[in-house]
């Protein structure tokens, strides 16, 4: 087994005991290359909104659920950007286990719905390119799936 680092996004070695979990990260919609990042609660970082895929639901619906949850906004997914899965970028380490994430990126666009933060979120904000915040301010998972968005890569499996 590997050792195991400090908690958090920073741990880059797996463990005989780390999980795999799937979850689906979106980039919604407002105007032509805009993101909308939250600032996370737990973290303080920046990042997507999203989160785990529950049993029984697709990935479009995990899509759907999270980003109306986090953000109050409806949407409608319209193209995958990547699947996401590098352990050097993925694998955290929480407090009763350690789990690689398995990163399914969706664009989706705003169907209705008013901006507003949930718990999960200490802000929600738009960014274009040059006014994103340093990538040292955004959780390292995130952190590949902007930079491609930004260069228009689509279809990345990383």
């Amino acid at each position: 087994m590997n050792s195991i680092s400090t908690p958090g996004y920073g741990l880059r070695c797996s463990a005989d005991i780390t999980q795999v979990r799937a979850g689906v990260g979106v980039f919604v919609g407002y105007e032509p290359h805009r993101v909308l990042l939250e600032r996370r609660s737990d973290c303080g970082l920046w990042g997507l909104p999203g989160g785990r895929i529950e049993a029984g639901e697709s990935i479009e619906e995990s899509a759907i659920r999270e980003v109306k949850e986090e953000t109050g906004l409806e949407i409608q997914v319209v193209k995958l950007l990547g699947v996401y899965s590098s352990p050097t970028e993925r694998i955290v380490t929480y407090p009763d286990n350690v789990v690689q994430l398995i990163d399914v990126i969706m664009y989706g666009t705003i169907l209705s719905g008013t901006l507003s933060c949930s718990s999960e979120s200490e802000a929600l904000q738009f960014f274009e390119s040059n006014t994103l915040p340093p990538e040292s301010e955004i959780v390292l998972p995130a952190r590949a799936p902007i930079r491609d968005y930004f260069q228009g890569l689509v279809g990345a499996i990383r």
